[in-house]
C-alpha cells in the first residue's frame, strides 16, 4: 500500500510518500510544499493545490493520511489553515482516494506507544523505523511521515480485526 501522509498548513505543507508492505515501511519521498508569506493568500492556496495535484499524479498513492485539525485559540489562523487543508485534500477527493484523519494523540500513541509523547520522541522513532540517518526536516515533513506510518500501523490493526474479529 502506498500512503501519502500530509501535515496541512498554508505556509508549509509537509508530505511523505511511504510504501507499507508485509509489515515494513519504505520511504519513497518526503518534503514540504512552501508558500511565501508575502504571496496573496489566494495565490498560496493555488500553489498548494497545484503541488498536491502533482504529488498525487507522480506517486499515485492508494490512500491519504492527514492530521485532524484542532484549534482552541486564534480563529483567523484556524480559518486560514482550514482553507489550506481544503485545497490540500481536494486533489485526493477528485481522484477518489480514501482519506483518513488522525489526531496528534493517535499519532503519538501509534508511533511511540504513549499519547503524551514529546515531538522529539516521535521524530526519533520515525527516524529509527525508516532507518534514516537523521530526523526529517522541517518538522511538518516529520509530522507527515509520522502520519503515513500511523495509517499503515492502524490499517493493519483494522484489517486484522475485520479478518478475525
Amino acid at each position: 500500500m502506498r500512503i501519502l501522509g500530509i501535515d496541512p498548513g498554508y505556509a508549509i505543507v509537509g508530505f511523505a510518500v511511504v510504501d507499507f508492505q508485509s509489515g515494513k515501511f519504505r520511504l519513497a519521498d518526503m518534503g514540504a510544499i512552501t508558500t511565501a508569506a508575502d504571496m496573496p493568500f489566494e495565490a498560496r492556496l493555488r500553489a498548494i493545490y497545484l503541488d498536491m495535484c502533482e504529488l498525487i499524479k507522480t506517486y499515485k498513492p492508494g490512500e491519504l493520511s492527514v492530521e485532524k485539525l484542532f484549534f482552541n485559540t486564534n480563529q483567523k489562523t484556524a480559518i486560514d489553515v482550514a482553507q489550506a487543508r481544503g485545497v490540500t485534500l481536494l486533489p485526493a477527493i477528485m481522484e477518489g482516494l480514501p482519506i483518513f484523519e488522525y489526531t496528534p494523540l493517535q499519532v503519538k500513541s501509534s508511533i511511540v506507544g504513549y499519547g503524551r509523547a514529546e515531538k522529539k520522541q516521535v521524530q526519533e522513532m520515525v527516524r529509527t523505523m525508516l532507518h534514516l540517518k537523521e530526523v526529517p526536516k522541517p518538522d511538518d515533513t516529520a509530522d507527515a511521515v509520522a502520519l503515513a506510518i500511523t495509517h499503515g500501523l492502524l490499517m493493519t490493526g483494522r484489517q486484522t480485526l475485520e479478518k478475525y474479529g
